[in-house]
């Protein structure tokens, strides 16, 4: 009986996932949790960062942060122009940033002393919303989920793909963390795609995309030329700029478009 369940509920949860093509043209298997329970992980992922973390009192730096995010929104699919974006500086020296499913921002201030400019914290922040509107944690999610091998996980989370509520879907996943889940690094496929996203995007924002090379370029250099933690799994630095200077060229006509169409960001 065990047997025919597991298979069963091995089957039901295959059958929940599709394949899907991201923003790039790459093949996506997703499906594995609905957008709601997607964002309510993610709404729990960014309550969890609150908590732990100290937050970020700096008035300006919290309105900079936020006229940015907002530019950049204002570009995304309808589905994702229509969430309430909640964002959050955070007072870490590490320059990091993220962004979750349901709208969620999040910014260590360390990030400004690499971003020298409006359009180089674009780069950071267009790169990791590139995360969300690629559906890299969903897609994250659903392989991990593939991954499991136990009855009672694999029964837990059959229920998830039947329709159960984000709160349910919450408490299921609540074992692996919901920081676990959305905070580690992508890998370096999604790294690379987060990037052509987020370049396009900041371009299509009237945010100058040539400031992506500036951006990554500070970066390496705060870090004495070595890639810092944070971005171990993401592609080779000098891989990374060579792309973002390949792309950058094409991108100038979005951008002086969006200019001429009076996307003109005055955010610091």
């Amino acid at each position: 009986m065990k047997r025919l369940l597991l298979a069963f509920t091995i089957t039901a949860l295959l059958s929940a996932c599709a394949t899907t093509t991201s923003p790039t043209g790459r093949r996506q298997v997703v499906g594995g949790v609905s957008q709601a329970q997607l964002d309510q992980l993610g709404a729990q992922a960014f309550a969890e960062t609150k908590q732990k973390e100290k937050i970020s009192t700096d008035a300006r730096q919290i309105a900079y942060v936020q006229c940015v995010v907002n530019a950049l929104v204002a570009q995304l699919p309808s589905q994702y122009r229509g969430v309430r974006w909640e964002t959050a500086v955070f007072a870490d020296n590490e320059p990091n940033a993220f962004a979750l499913p349901g709208g969620k921002v999040g910014v260590n201030s360390g990030i400004f002393t690499v971003a020298k400019n409006q359009d180089q914290l674009a780069a950071v922040i267009g790169h990791e919303i590139g995360h969300v509107i690629a559906r890299h944690h969903e897609e994250r999610i659903t392989r991990q989920m593939g991954a499991q091998t136990g009855l009672s996980v694999v029964g837990a989370l059959a229920g998830a793909a039947y329709g159960e509520t984000a709160a349910s879907a919450v408490n299921q996943f609540g074992g692996m963390g919901a920081q676990t889940l959305f905070l580690l690094p992508g890998s370096r496929t999604q790294e690379s795609e987060a990037d052509v996203v987020g370049q396009k995007l900041m371009a299509e924002a009237g945010f100058d995309p040539a400031q992506a090379v500036n951006l990554w370029q500070n970066m390496m250099a705060a870090s004495g030329g070595r890639s810092p933690q944070w971005l171990s799994t993401h592609p080779d630095p000098a891989n990374r700029i060579r792309e973002l200077q390949r792309d950058a060229p094409a991108l100038q006509g979005v951008f002086q478009q969006a200019q001429a169409a009076g996307r003109k960001p005055r955010c610091s």
